[in-house]
């Protein structure tokens, strides 16, 4: 019973089963049988040895082997694996074969040849791991397809079950469409292909879709190899999108672009067209390589601007809706897929172009008159400003030279404004025409956009379409009069308005504006006139033409000091011219000069001297 036992096992037999054994005497004869024969030479032992050894399997630990049900004990299958003793494994292990009998071949993993307890140690559980990890591996290094059973949802996926073995199927990988509900999936059995394997952590992921994918470019090649430009199709509206239809055209999808979709615009494909309507298309394009098909559904219709009505000509009335709008125009649908344009500049008579969205919005009602038709080419202009009468014709009759007017002032710019007086009609009144006693910079210091303005006709261009406005020239002209005020010499009260580099602004009666510059602002006392004093000023310069009056404080006070100056040069001046008179007329007389005469001349001399 315990020929094959080792004696590591006897000893533990021995002592977990109070077994006694005794000991041999040294001199028995191991060599003999029970009949008392057995004496073997060594060769023959050798033999013996060799054939019996040839009856066991060489096997190595870790390595798959094949065993034989042999037995069956109330917990445990026994398994022959040609081994010199038999192994033991759980049944827990073949709970996938119910059936299994004496004589029943399977596949163990040999995880030891001898336990502590001298036995050998089998697992059916790591041998099936083992070989699907190998299955596994040659599936996803031929890129084969296998069945797998989904066992479960979990986040993100599905467990799936491969060769024994529990995978992972990512939602994303389940179709070519979102999934919303995994469950439908669990209880099935499906064909899928491995995807990525992580050795480290025993990871495998799997995929359905890539299965379907190939299905469909299988399907796309054999629909691409069929088509040719100009084929009719009949297809699926799968998809919708700002710029396009994808139509499914029964295992390939083609786009149909939105200005494929009509010859007239639309701004959302869904105003023609609605999810899951079957359409006719025509085939436009396609790609072999990028497998991209092109599709038009217009173009199984005439073009509309074949088939024009004999009325659409040059000068006729023509009723549409505003389509789009740009920067310089307007465009205008008269039919589906007949537009025209109405250039800004046919919007109004006026000579200043306005922004179309002045004018007109997307989707309104328009009439319009055709002003250029060329069919060939497919373009039409347009005008509404010719449904009104021209408002430069008889100009002369309403805005004579003289006349005054009332607008509004649409315009400005830094040397004017324009202030419209009707639709159409507009005049440029100049800066320096608005008024008589202010220099204005800008417009704006004198008037505000949209607001009401009197004005006089000053001139009119018809040919240029142009008026010459004024305002100033509604009040007579204040000059005329300030011109004998104003008298170089004349003093007045004056206010500083401002002090600028080289000269200020000084505010004079009457609302006249005078200049001055800046030495002539100071004072007596070496001081400098300050902005907001009030002061007396002296007129310097009076220029009526160019309506200007240069003042000076400065001058004021120096006046006197200059006349009285002058009064002392006159005086020396002709105290000199006296002394030279009465010295030519004592060297004129012929009367010979006395002691007397000498003495009066030295003393007039000394005199004119001390003068001097």
């Amino acid at each position: 019973m315990y020929a094959f036992l080792s004696e590591r096992r006897i000893n533990s037999l021995t002592k977990n089963n109070n077994i006694q054994f005794e000991t041999p005497s040294s001199d028995f004869d191991w060599s003999m049988d029970k009949a008392g024969f057995g004496n073997y030479s060594k060769d023959e032992r050798a033999t013996l040895e060799s054939l019996y050894e040839q009856t066991l399997s060489t096997i190595a630990e870790k390595e798959i082997v094949k065993g034989t049900v042999v037995g069956f004990t109330e917990k445990e299958v026994v398994l022959n694996i040609g081994f010199k003793s038999d192994g033991l494994i759980a049944k827990t292990e073949f709970r996938d074969m119910p059936e299994l009998k004496v004589g029943d071949v399977v596949e163990v993993l040999l995880e030891n040849k001898e336990d502590a307890l001298g036995q050998l140690v089998l697992s059916r559980k790591k041998a099936m791991s083992e070989r699907a990890w190998d299955n596994i591996m040659k599936c996803f290094e031929s890129d084969e397809i296998v069945n797998g059973f989904v066992k479960s949802r979990t986040k993100g996926g599905l467990v799936v079950e491969l060769f024994g073995i529990d995978t992972f199927l990512p939602g994303s990988q389940i179709d070519t469409k979102p999934i919303k509900d995994y469950d439908v999936y669990v209880g099935q059995t499906m064909p899928f292909k491995v995807v990525k394997v992580n050795h480290q952590f025993k990871n495998v992921v799997i995929s359905h879709k890539v299965l379907i994918e190939e299905d469909i470019e299988k399907q796309k090649s054999d629909i691409l190899s069929k088509l040719e430009k100009g084929q009719v199709l009949e297809g699926t509206v799968k998809n919708m999108t700002s710029f396009g239809v994808f139509i499914d055209l029964g295992g390939v999808d083609g786009l149909l672009h939105i200005t494929d979709i009509s010859w007239g615009r639309i701004n959302h494909p869904e105003e023609v067209l609605k999810m899951d309507q079957k359409i006719n298309i025509v085939v436009l394009d396609f790609d072999d390589e990028k497998k991209r098909i092109s599709l038009g559904l217009k173009q199984l219709s005439s073009h509309p601007w074949d088939s024009l009505a004999d009325t659409l000509v040059v000068g006729a009335n023509v009723k549409g809706k505003i389509v789009n709008i740009a920067d310089y125009g307007a465009f205008l649908e008269i039919a589906p897929g007949v537009e025209g344009l109405i250039h800004v500049s046919e919007m109004s008579w006026s000579q200043h172009l306005r922004s179309p969205q002045d004018f007109m919005k997307l989707g309104d009602e328009v009439e319009a008159v055709i002003l250029t038709l060329e069919k060939e080419e497919r373009k039409m202009s347009l005008g509404i400003k010719q449904l009104k009468a021209d408002p430069w014709v008889n100009i002369n009759e309403r805005y004579p030279v003289g006349s005054r007017h009332k607008g509004v002032v649409r315009n400005m710019t830094n040397y004017g404004l324009f202030v419209e007086l009707e639709e159409g009609v507009d005049g440029l009144v100049h800066v320096s025409d608005l008024s008589w006693t202010k220099k204005i910079k800008h417009p704006a210091e004198f008037v505000k956009k949209d607001q009401e303005l009197d004005v006089m006709v000053l001139e009119v261009d018809l040919e240029n379409r142009r008026l010459s406005l004024g305002h100033k020239q509604l009040d007579e002209n204040p000059w005329d009069t300030f011109e004998t005020i104003f008298t170089v010499g004349s003093v007045h009260e004056g206010t500083v308005l401002k002090i600028e580099d080289k000269s200020a602004t000084i505010a004079l009666p009457y609302g006249v504006e005078g200049y001055a510059p800046i030495k002539q602002l100071q004072r007596e006392d070496k001081t400098t006139v300050k902005e907001d004093e009030v002061v007396d000023f002296k007129v310097t310069e009076f220029n009526k033409e160019n309506k200007r009056i240069v003042v000076s404080h400065t001058a004021l006070w120096k006046a006197d000091a200059i006349e009285e100056k002058k009064a002392d040069e006159k005086k020396r001046t002709d105290d000199k011219d006296k002394a030279t008179k009465a010295a030519k007329k004592l060297n004129d007389s012929n009367e010979k000069s006395t002691f007397a005469d000498v003495e009066g001349f030295a003393a007039l001399k000394a005199q004119l001297e001390k003068k001097d």
